[in-house]
């Protein structure tokens, strides 16, 4: 009964969503793979700011934000969120940097508790999309995401002026026609 409800309230729309594949083979297989993966939430721990392939970088996001997220609500007494922890974390002296300083770092933060940047790619060398991630709150400088458009260079100014002058035109002339 609550099935037909709930069927009631879905729309009736037919159309297929296609995921898109994500390149996660590894030539060792799913223990490789998993390897691959504790290395990078390691790496991440450890560093807290890693440049790595965009398929890893955001399969590894996803289990490190679930680590963190559970090192929050069940902390270290947890049977449980010590053997996750042990798990990942290949250096096991991580384990106490993950339940002390960045628990304590991120009590207060809402999720996501990582910063996931595109890193410009060297072309025509490096055919795979390059990210940055990062954990919040880190001892680092920011990265900061410039746009080309911007800065006290003429030919920015003068770009921006004609940008400005283009969209007031075209907001003007679409007013007028209807």
């Amino acid at each position: 009964m609550n099935q037909a409800k709930v069927l009631n309230l879905m729309s009736k729309i037919n159309f297929r969503i296609f995921p898109k594949a994500r390149n996660l083979k590894n030539v060792d297989g799913p223990e490789g793979r998993i390897l691959k993966l504790q290395k990078s939430m390691t790496a991440l721990l450890k560093y807290e700011r890693i440049e790595m392939n965009y398929n890893r970088a955001d399969e590894t996001r996803g289990y490190i934000e679930l680590l963190i997220l559970k090192a929050l609500h069940c902390g270290p007494q947890d049977k449980m969120t010590m053997e996750l922890a042990n798990f990942w974390i290949l250096e096991k002296q991580l384990v106490y940097k993950l339940f002390n300083p960045l628990i304590q770092r991120f009590h207060k933060c809402n999720p996501p508790y990582t910063n996931f940047y595109t890193s410009p790619r060297d072309y025509p060398g490096m055919y795979y999309k390059r990210v940055i991630l990062e954990l919040k709150g880190h001892p680092f400088p920011e990265i900061s995401t410039r746009s080309s458009h911007k800065g006290p260079l003429i030919q920015n100014l003068l770009l921006n002026e004609a940008r400005r002058e283009y969209c007031l035109q075209k907001y003007f002339i679409t007013k007028i026609k209807p």
